[in-house]
């Protein structure tokens, strides 16, 4: 077996307890069938990760960060900003349609977590997430497009990240539908409609 550096390794195993937990399910995911999926030994595993608190806050981290790059990624910004924030929209909706087991996952772990005592704290965690996710990217298109808004930036980086986590549940429980692009205009039309004005830099 390779000797990975620590940050390599413990990469390969999150990425091993996604596949796991994605098909097994997260209760029936054991640290062994972790490590074998990773093809390294559980006491590898063990040196990596000190507790399964950890591991899952791993998972919930990277399984964010997937579609994360990707959504950075679609807003650069663009002729207006409706077709940016449309892209990135559909930058995430492209992921939720070719990954929809990693998304299922996610809802998984937030069940586990206030379920499992000792854990919830990772549940809040996660939610905060989104919520610091979305603030980021907001503040991403403040900067590269120069517009205010009516709402502050924690309001609708939460309402964005409500929005996402139930529009993504109702695909995995309803499935594939022509309704889904019309509910992304919708959205983006919203948030478009949020901006107050640009702001203008003085000239020297």
């Amino acid at each position: 077996m390779a000797r990975l550096p620590s940050a390599e390794r413990r990469r390969q195993l999150t990425e091993a307890a996604i596949r796991a937990m994605t098909r097994d399910g997260v209760p029936r995911t054991t640290t062994r069938s972790i490590s074998a999926e990773a093809g390294v030994s559980l006491s590898v595993f063990h040196y990596c990760f000190h507790s399964k608190q950890e591991l899952l806050e791993s998972v919930i981290t990277t399984i964010t960060g997937h579609y994360v790059t990707l959504v950075r990624e679609a807003i650069r910004p663009r002729e207006t900003l409706r077709e940016t924030v449309r892209a990135g929209f559909q930058a995430y909706w492209d992921h939720v349609s070719a990954h929809p087991g990693e998304h299922m996952l996610t809802y998984e772990l937030t069940q586990y977590a206030l379920r499992e005592p000792g854990f919830e704290h990772l549940a809040r965690r996660q939610y905060e997430m989104y919520c610091d996710t979305y603030a980021d990217l907001i503040e991403q298109l403040r900067q590269s497009m120069r517009f205010e808004l009516t709402v502050p930036v924690p309001v609708l980086a939460r309402y964005l990240a409500a929005m996402t986590d139930g529009l993504t549940l109702n695909f995995l429980v309803l499935g594939d539908d022509a309704t889904w692009t019309d509910i992304l205009d919708t959205i983006t039309d919203h948030v478009a409609g949020l901006v107050r004005e640009e702001v203008t830099t003085p000239n020297p």
